[in-house]
C-alpha cells in the first residue's frame, strides 16, 4: 500500500502554498505528481509475505518492532529513523501484521532481484531473533481477519468498508501480493501504451500466477485467486476504474481520482475519527460541500493522502504499480519482474504483449475465479509467457519466462511448479 508520488514543476502559486484554487487545478496537479514523464528505465517491486509467532499467532507490534530495530517503520514506532535495508529495500507494515519489502528502483532487473533477495534474507534474519517467521502466501489459509496497526488510517478503512460484508477485513489484515513498478513513459502517447498494455495483460496475468485458492473466513465459492476475490468484491469505485474509456489515462485517472469517495479525512487532534461524511468524495470537499462537516477546504496534502487510498489493480504513482499478482511462493517472484521488463521492453513488444492478450481483456473475474482452467485464459496466458522469454534481458530470465510457460500449458499453479521442483530434488 506505500505510495511514494513525485511531483514535477507546478506553476499555480496557490498551490505552492499547499491550496488547490480549483477542479481543474487540482486535476493538473494530479496528472503530474502521479504521471512522471521520462525515458522508461526503472523498474522496482514490493514483496509482501504474512507473519507469525512461535505458536503459528501473528506476532505483536512490539515484537515486530523490537526485531526490525532501526528498521522499524514509523507506523511501527514514530521516533524510528526507518532505516532501508543493506539493498535499499524499506520495511513496512500491513494492517494484519504482514510485513512488505518496498525496494529502490534498478535499471536492471538482475540488480533488482539481487538486491531484494539480499533484503528479503536479512529481513528473515532480523524477524528470526523475536521467533518470528514469514510465508510467502497469499491468502492467509488458517487465522481470521484481526487488525493489529491501530492508526486511525485503518480504522477509518475497517469502518468504510464494514458494510460490504467480510472482503475488506479480509483484503487489509489476511493478504499478500507481489507488486511491479515500471516507469510511465516518456510522453503521453508511450504512457497511453504502456497503460493500455498493464490493463490488457491484467486477467491473463492474474491467471498465470494465481495461487490463494484457500482463505480463511471467505464466503463460499471456488476461486483460484480468493485475494484477488476480495478486490473484485471491495470497493468498485475505489478499485475498478473504467478504464477501457480512457483514451488519455492522465487525464482521466485525475478526473476519476477527484470523484472517488473519501476513504478518510486526516485530523490532527488525538484519538480523531478520521471517517469522512459518507459517500462523499474529494470533489465534494474541494467545492465546499464538506465545510460545515470537515471545517476546511483541502490542501495539496490532502490530495497527496487521498491517492493513497486508491486501489486500482494499476496505480500511478509517478510510476505505474501493478498491484493484481498474488504473492509468488518461495522466490518465484524474479518471475513476474523479469516479465514485465520484457513485455515492456520497446514499444514494439509493448503493442504486440496487448494485442496477445487482448481476447480476455476485461475478464477479471474468469481470471481469479477460474484462472488457467479456463482453455482461452489459458492459450493466451502461454503466448504471453513466451514473448515475454523471447524479449528477455538475459538467458537466465527467458530460461524462467519459458518454465512459467510450460507450467502454464500444464495449467499448474506457480505453488504446484515449486513443490514438483522441491520434490524432484
Amino acid at each position: 500500500m506505500a505510495v511514494t508520488l513525485e511531483r514535477s514543476s507546478w506553476p499555480d502559486s496557490a498551490c505552492d502554498q499547499g491550496e488547490l484554487s480549483s477542479r481543474a487545478a487540482a486535476e493538473a496537479y494530479v496528472g503530474g505528481v502521479c504521471f512522471k514523464l521520462g525515458p522508461p528505465t526503472l523498474i522496482g517491486a514490493e514483496l509482501e509475505w504474512l507473519t507469525a509467532g512461535p505458536t503459528g499467532a501473528r506476532p505483536s507490534l512490539d515484537q515486530l518492532c523490537s526485531a526490525l530495530g532501526p528498521h522499524a517503520p514509523t507506523s511501527l514506532a514514530p521516533a524510528s529513523p526507518a532505516l532501508p535495508l543493506p539493498g535499499g529495500s524499506a520495511v513496512t507494515i500491513e494492517p494484519g501484521g504482514q510485513i512488505e519489502l518496498s525496494s529502490a528502483p534498478f535499471a536492471d532487473p538482475a540488480e533488482l532481484t539481487r538486491n531484494l533477495r539480499a533484503d528479503a534474507a536479512r529481513l528473515r534474519d532480523l524477524l528470526a531473533t523475536r521467533e518470528i517467521t514469514v510465508t510467502a502466501a497469499s491468502a492467509d489459509a488458517h487465522r481470521p481477519a484481526e487488525r493489529l496497526l491501530r492508526l486511525p488510517r485503518y480504522a477509518a478503512m475497517e469502518r468504510a468498508f464494514a458494510g460490504i460484508g467480510p472482503f475488506g477485513g479480509l483484503m487489509m489484515c489476511n493478504t499478500a501480493a507481489t507488486q511491479v513498478s515500471v516507469d510511465a513513459g516518456a510522453d503521453p502517447a508511450e504512457v497511453r501504451a504502456r497503460w493500455t498494455a498493464l490493463y490488457v495483460l491484467g486477467p491473463a496475468l492474474i491467471a498465470a500466477f494465481a495461487c490463494s485458492p484457500t482463505l480463511h473466513g471467505i464466503p463460499c465459492g471456488e476461486w483460484v485467486s480468493q485475494r484477488m476475490r476480495t478486490w473484485l468484491r471491495l470497493d468498485p469505485a475505489r478499485t475498478r476504474p473504467p478504464v477501457s474509456d480512457w483514451a488519455d489515462p492522465i487525464t482521466a485517472y485525475a478526473r476519476w481520482a477527484l470523484d472517488v469517495p473519501l476513504l478518510c479525512v486526516r485530523c490532527t487532534e488525538p484519538d480523531a475519527d478520521w471517517s469522512p461524511p459518507p459517500g462523499a468524495t474529494f470533489a465534494d470537499w474541494l467545492s465546499g460541500a464538506l465545510d460545515d462537516e470537515v471545517g476546511r477546504r483541502p490542501t495539496r496534502a490532502d490530495l497527496d493522502y487521498h491517492l493513497t487510498t486508491l486501489f486500482p489493480p494499476v496505480r500511478a504513482s509517478g510510476h505505474l504499480e501493478v498491484r493484481y499478482l498474488d504473492t509468488q511462493p518461495g522466490d518465484t517472484w524474479t518471475t513476474p519482474i523479469h516479465l514485465f521488463d520484457a513485455l515492456l521492453s520497446t514499444p514494439e513488444v509493448v503493442a504486440e504483449a496487448t494485442a496477445l492478450a487482448a481476447p480476455v481483456a476485461g475478464e477479471w473475474t474468469t481470471a481469479a475465479r477460474h484462472g488457467l482452467l479456463d482453455p482461452q485464459m489459458r492459450q493466451v496466458v502461454v503466448d504471453v509467457l513466451e514473448l515475454a522469454a523471447q524479449h528477455a534481458r538475459t538467458p537466465a530470465a527467458a530460461q524462467e519466462l519459458a518454465d512459467a510457460a510450460r507450467r502454464c500449458r500444464l495449467a499448474l499453479s506457480p505453488s504446484d511448479q515449486l513443490e514438483s521442483s522441491e520434490g524432484s530434488r
